[in-house]
């Protein structure tokens, strides 16, 4: 979001108060937010309100400033409206542009992000959904409401989506959709191999990786498919989530998916070992035997390398110690994959559970050592690396037939 121009809109509606939250979370990622409130909206919260959090003054009134809605869009990189209100929907449908929000709207060429929430049967009326097919025909994106009850007291859907869900679709208009078309696997997390009911084998892998992955993928258009191990962190939305525990059902997964996929990742930490016999009841210490037979879990990557259809592109993950570019590059020439991504496990800042990342990026013909990043951004590397991949492969297909 760093340096990205939002104009905000808020509407007339009680979940307005949500908004504020989110203004505060843009201007905290570094985005330049300027917020237009329509009439009834500022019956709900203070202009005063959003001018403090977004550190801009809060626009209400159309005619306060001259052509201040013809300003207020042409600086803008993208449009978000929340709570967006039926009134406001059918004004944008109807290219009104009676007050400064919808005139805005109206002047931007910018992409919209619409977040409808209203009573259920004000969201299910015709002239409503009319309406909402119409701003889609325009090129607007609707964020869906959830379900539960609502302010009203009543229970259905018109819930204002939860602000994750509205982040990711704001971040997917700002991206450039380089993905498109690409469909896109992901392991990611550990699995738990269970020794008895109590107990398991597993490792401190959390996932983070794996789902920034998954998450730009998706906004840089790519339909994603995430296997994922246990995790403590909540599924991204907008892609098929497949949850599993053990090595043995990510293989059965992932042997099930992988066919259909362009780019193949496999970034969970899959153990490598589970117990050679599960205790149906739970082990006594008293009766316990120090010895632990194991029994090996398959190898996943190096299946897929083995039977990958033609054209696809697959990346796998190592995590090491030591010997980092040596281990990497055996491991790509081990399972026949296009990409490893080394990192240090035993970095504070690069290791298991930690927010950033710093990668090696192996391919048959180069080595590149990224610096410490985001996780997320050290997500979007590897993209930018696998698309060149990709591309390379095609230029020497086009060589050859011609």
């Amino acid at each position: 979001m760093r340096d990205k121009k939002i104009l905000f809109g808020v509407c007339g509606s009680i979940a307005a108060f949500k908004a504020a939250g989110w203004v505060s979370s843009l201007a905290q990622e570094g985005a330049q937010v300027h917020v237009v409130m329509t009439a009834a909206a500022t019956r709900f919260v203070t202009p005063l309100t959003f001018s403090a959090l977004s550190g801009n003054p809060a626009h209400s009134e159309l005619f306060a400033a001259g052509m201040e809605h013809i300003a207020l869009s042409a600086a803008a990189d993208a449009v978000l409206i929340a709570p967006a209100t039926a009134q406001t929907i059918a004004r944008l449908a109807h290219g009104l542009a009676d007050d400064l929000l919808a005139a805005s709207v109206l002047a931007c060429a910018a992409p919209v992000l619409i977040c409808p929430a209203m009573n259920c049967r004000m969201l299910a009326h015709p002239a409503t959904q009319r309406n909402l097919a119409v701003l889609r025909e325009y090129g607007c994106r609707i964020v869906e409401p959830d379900s539960g009850r609502l302010a009203c007291g009543e229970e259905g859907t018109g819930r204002l989506a939860e602000w994750d869900t509205v982040r990711e679709a704001l971040l997917g208009l700002l991206a450039k959709q380089d993905m498109a078309g690409e469909r896109v696997l992901i392991t990611a997390g550990p699995t738990q191999e269970p020794l008895d009911p109590a107990r398991f084998l597993s490792n401190r892998s959390s996932g983070k990786m794996g789902y920034a992955l998954a998450r730009t993928a998706r906004r840089r258009g790519a339909e994603v498919t995430l296997i994922s191990g246990p995790v403590a962190l909540a599924p991204p939305p907008d892609m098929n989530v497949i949850p599993v525990r053990t090595a043995l059902e990510m293989a059965e997964a992932v042997s099930r998916h992988a066919t259909a996929a362009s780019i193949v990742v496999k970034a969970a930490a899959v153990a490598d070992f589970r117990a050679a016999a599960f205790s149906a009841q739970k082990i006594k210490k008293t009766a316990a035997d120090l010895l632990l037979a194991l029994a090996a879990n398959p190898d996943i990557l190096a299946a897929l390398g083995s039977k990958r259809r033609s054209g696809q592109l697959l990346i796998g993950f190592a995590a090491e110690s030591s010997s980092h570019e040596a281990e990497g590059r055996r491991k790509l020439l081990a399972k026949n994959a296009d990409l490893i991504v080394v990192n240090d496990i035993l970095g504070s800042s690069t290791g298991f559970e930690a927010d950033t990342n710093q990668v090696t990026l192996i391919t048959r013909n180069s080595s590149e050592t990224l610096e410490l990043l985001s996780k997320e951004e050290t997500a979007d590397r590897i993209w930018d690396k696998a698309l060149c991949l990709l591309q390379d492969r095609a230029a020497v297909g086009a060589e050859n037939r011609a």
